[in-house]
Order: C-alpha cells, then sequence, then structure tokens
C-alpha cells in the first residue's frame, strides 16, 4: 500500500516520503480500515509517540496522521460492535502507524459509526478539532449558558470548533486572532473578535473560561483575565501560567464514540460546520505540508478518490 512515512525528527515535514508498505494486518480486537480521508496536525511531528513506543524504543519509520474516515475491510479477533463494509470515523493510537496510508490497523473502540450523509472529508476534519473543542469546553472548562469564552486561533480548526460549540451552548465568545481572521472567526460564532497584534487583550475584560491554543504571553495574558472561579484550559502543554482564583487545566485530547456521535449530529443537523482548508490526494500530500503557504483551517488528505 502507499504510505507516508517519517524516519528523520529533526528534519519535521521535510522528511515525509510517500513509499510502498505492507498491509497492516489485525491485531485483538482491531479492524483494517480502507482510509479515504485522512486529517494531519503538523504538531504530531514533534510529539514523542511519533517516534518512540510506550517503552521510549525507536519504531520509526512511522506512519503519522491519526484521524481517518473510510470503510472496515477486516476485523481481528475478537472483535465487537463493528461490521466489515460499515462506513467509520476515528481517532487511531497516538503511538501506532496512523492515517496517512491507504489502510490502517486500530482498535475497535476508536472508531464510530459514520453517517451515510456525510462525506469523508467533513468525518476526516472531526475527531481532534471537535473532540478537542467539547473536552475543553464541558469536560474540562464545565462551560455554562450565560458565561463567557475567550477562544483564542477563533478562525482555527480549533478555535472555529470552540466558537461554534460555546455559541450554542449559550455562552459569549470572544475570539482571537489576526487581523485578516475577523471575519471568519465572526462568522463561525464569535461576538467579537480580537487582533492579538494591533489591540489590547487586557481590553476584553472578565471572562469565565480561556481555550488557549497558542500558549506563552498570550496565555499568561489570558490567565489575569479569568474572573473568580473561572477556568483556563491548553492544549499546548501545562499551563505556566494560573489564574489568581481559578483553575488551570491542560490536557490531551482522547477518543469519546459518544461525543464524537455528538459532534457529527450537529454537523448532520447544520448546528456545527467544518473548517477545512486545504484537501489534497496521497500523491500531494508531502508538498503540501511542506507549502510555505499559512494553512487556513484544517488540512485533509483525500486518500482515496
Amino acid at each position: 500500500m502507499k504510505a507516508i512515512i517519517v524516519t528523520d525528527q529533526a528534519a519535521g515535514t521535510a522528511g515525509m516520503k510517500l513509499v510502498e508498505r505492507p498491509e497492516p494486518q489485525p491485531a485483538i480486537n482491531d479492524v483494517i480500515v480502507a482510509v479515504h480521508a485522512s486529517g494531519f496536525v503538523p504538531t504530531e511531528l514533534t510529539w514523542p509517540s511519533t517516534w518512540t513506543n510506550r517503552r521510549d524504543h525507536d519504531r520509526t519509520p512511522s506512519i503519522p496522521g491519526h484521524e481517518l474516515a473510510g470503510v472496515v475491510t477486516a476485523l481481528g479477533y475478537g472483535t465487537t460492535g463493528l461490521s466489515v463494509g460499515q462506513r467509520v470515523f476515528g481517532l487511531a493510537d497516538w503511538y501506532r502507524d496512523g492515517t496517512l496510508a491507504e489502510y490502517v490497523a486500530m482498535e475497535a473502540r476508536n472508531l464510530a459509526p459514520l453517517p451515510g450523509d456525510v462525506d469523508f472529508t467533513v468525518g476526516a476534519s472531526l475527531p481532534i478539532s471537535g473532540l478537542t473543542a467539547w473536552q475543553g469546553l464541558f469536560q474540562h472548562g464545565r462551560l455554562q449558558a450565560g458565561q463567557s469564552v475567550l477562544a483564542h486561533g477563533a478562525a482555527g480548526a480549533v478555535g472555529s470548533m470552540v466558537a461554534q460549540l460555546a455559541r450554542e451552548a449559550g455562552a459569549y465568545v470572544i475570539g482571537t486572532g489576526r487581523a485578516a481572521d475577523r471575519q471568519k472567526a465572526l462568522d463561525f460564532g464569535a461576538s467579537e473578535f480580537v487582533d492579538l497584534e494591533a489591540d489590547a487583550l487586557e481590553d476584553v475584560g472578565a471572562v469565565d473560561l480561556v481555550f488557549d491554543v497558542i500558549g506563552g504571553d498570550i496565555q499568561k495574558k489570558s490567565a489575569a483575565l479569568i474572573r473568580a472561579g473561572g477556568t483556563l484550559v491548553t492544549v499546548v502543554g501545562p499551563a505556566e501560567a494560573r489564574p489568581a482564583d481559578g483553575l488551570a487545566v491542560d490536557f490531551v485530547v482522547e477518543f469519546d464514540r459518544a461525543q464524537l456521535g455528538e459532534i457529527v449530529q450537529r454537523v448532520r443537523d447544520g448546528r456545527l460546520r467544518t473548517n477545512i482548508g486545504k484537501v489534497s490526494s496521497l500523491d500531494e500530500a508531502v508538498a503540501t505540508f511542506n507549502s510555505t503557504d499559512r494553512r487556513s483551517g484544517k488540512t485533509v488528505i483525500r486518500v482515496r478518490p
């Protein structure tokens, strides 16, 4: 099968290669999925799990990519809950070969049924962005109607999901980003927009929840805005700043079939829009990942036309 591999962490995306690899075989409780579309997060190439296994042993050449939508082609011993020929989408294990390939082996528990009226490209764009937003807002941030949310990167893949889900939950959303992102952030549900390069973040005033995808100085300034009892939620590693009288939570997204079902239902009925940027074929993927063009939204690779 065709697959993209990485072997050199220092090379980043420039070290990606499209090669022929053996098709994976299903282990106990696994399924094999014919990948139709794969999502990719550029920061994957900085994650230890891309390069080593759980015992910290080198596992290269490894296949990156963790989000996918496709069709089940085989079941491992003992696998239940899914069937051959079923449309699925989900999140592959961080420590196993991923989804930038024609086939992937993964645990059945990391997949959810993909409704027939949802395109594979849309399905592949949802797992990381959608689950990150959902878990950050509702599990870790405990968002309630009437609260205010400062959503950083509100025009990005995760931030646009945060803005939409928070607004639907009855929150007041203040989005941030570059000046060029203003209209996109407002279109995705922000009621206000802060240009991080030109506006004073302090002018936002007190908020109940900050959803941080940036870190650094922006995180520190944001923490100071959180009112008593509020929460800073971050996905960029352990929080460097903490609210004076609130919580700071950093987390890594986890697969949750029920949550993904909630997210895809909102897509189906028009309450949630995906933020898909560049869509490329597997043959074009390496060039796409190495493009100097600014990324806008989620990059999705169509593995099968």
